[in-house]
C-alpha cells in the first residue's frame, strides 16, 4: 500500500482531523497521509503536526476543489484515495476501497445509500444528478457526488484544468473520465454524521451542480444536449404549421423562425462534437 496516498482537503475540521487522523494511521500504517489546509483558521496544521501527517497549506481558502488540485499535483504515488475531513467517511470503508484496486480500474468510488444522505432534501437532489448525468453519459452514475474515491493519480491529473475550485469536483470528474472511456467501479458504503457545520449549501450548491453536469455535458458530447433543444423547436414549429394551416391556411413567420432555429441549433451542436473530438484527440497525444 506504499503507492497510494489518502488527500484530505479540509477547511476549519481540527476537531474532525483530531479524531480521523489517528484511526488512519493505526489502521493504515504504510498508506502515505497529505491534509491540504484551505485557508484554515482553526489549529489545523498543529492537529497534523501531532499525528505526525503530511500538510500542504493554502494562504486563504481556495475552495474544496482547489485543494483536491493541490494535493493531486502534490502526491507522487500511482494512486490517490480522496476522502472528506467531516468523519462521515469510515476507516472500513477506505479499506474496502484499497482492496479493490485492480488494474482494470481508473476509479473506485464509494457508493452511498440512501440512509447515508444527510436529509430527504439531498437524497432527492443526488438522485437527479445521478439521473441526469447518467443519461448525458449513457452510463450508469450511482453517486455523482461521494467525496471517498480513489483514483489513478496520472489520469486524474489529465483533468485538472476542467475542475472547479469550489464545489463540486467528483461531478466533474465522474463525468469526464466515463467520457474518456475510463474504467470505473462503485464500492457501497455507509456514512457517518458528520463532525461540524456542513460547507454546502442545498440551493446554490445545488444549482451550481447542474450548471457544472450540463458544462461538462457541452464540453464533451454537445449533442446529447444540443439534438434534443433541436427537436423541441422543431416539433413546436411542425405544431404551429399544423395549427395555423387548419385554423386560417397561413404559413407564419413563427412557424419558419422555428424550425430555422431548429435546424441552426442541431448544426451548432454538430460543428462542436467535431471540435470537441479534435480537440480531445490532440489532448490525448
Amino acid at each position: 500500500m506504499d503507492n497510494i496516498t489518502i488527500a484530505i482537503p479540509a477547511k476549519n475540521e481540527a476537531i474532525s482531523l483530531d479524531k480521523l487522523l489517528p484511526q488512519l494511521t493505526n489502521e493504515l500504517p504504510n498508506v502515505s497521509i497529505l491534509v491540504v489546509n484551505d485557508g484554515s483558521t482553526d489549529n489545523t496544521p498543529e492537529i497534523c503536526e501531532k499525528h505526525g501527517v503530511g500538510v500542504a497549506t493554502h494562504p486563504y481558502s481556495k475552495g474544496n476543489g482547489a485543494a483536491i488540485k493541490t494535493a493531486a499535483r502534490t502526491v507522487t504515488t500511482e494512486y490517490i484515495l480522496f476522502m472528506d475531513a467531516d468523519s462521515q467517511h469510515r476507516v472500513s470503508d477506505v479499506k474496502k476501497l484499497i482492496d479493490h484496486i485492480d488494474d482494470n480500474t481508473d476509479m473506485i468510488v464509494g457508493a452511498r445509500d440512501n440512509k447515508s444522505q444527510a436529509s430527504l432534501g439531498r437524497l432527492l437532489a443526488n438522485k437527479f444528478y445521478n439521473w441526469l448525468s447518467s443519461k448525458i453519459v449513457e452510463h450508469k452514475i450511482e453517486d455523482l457526488t461521494s467525496g471517498l474515491r480513489l483514483v489513478k493519480t496520472e489520469k486524474f491529473c489529465s483533468f485538472l484544468h476542467l475542475l472547479p475550485n469550489g464545489f463540486s469536483y467528483p461531478t466533474t470528474i465522474t463525468m469526464a473520465f466515463f467520457r474518456a472511456g475510463y474504467s470505473i467501479r462503485y464500492v457501497p458504503i455507509k456514512t457517518e454524521d458528520r463532525i461540524g457545520k456542513s460547507h454546502i449549501n442545498l440551493l446554490k450548491d445545488g444549482f451550481r451542480f447542474i450548471i457544472i453536469i450540463f458544462k461538462i455535458g457541452t464540453l464533451y458530447s454537445p449533442l446529447k444536449l444540443f439534438t434534443p433543444i433541436s427537436m423541441m423547436m422543431f416539433i413546436a414549429g411542425l405544431t404551429n404549421y399544423i395549427y395555423t394551416l387548419t385554423t386560417s391556411g397561413r404559413f407564419t413567420n413563427m412557424t419558419v423562425l422555428l424550425i430555422v432555429s431548429a435546424v441552426i441549433v442541431f448544426l451548432i451542436g454538430l460543428v462542436s462534437e467535431q471540435i470537441n473530438s479534435l480537440q480531445y484527440d490532440e489532448r490525448r497525444k
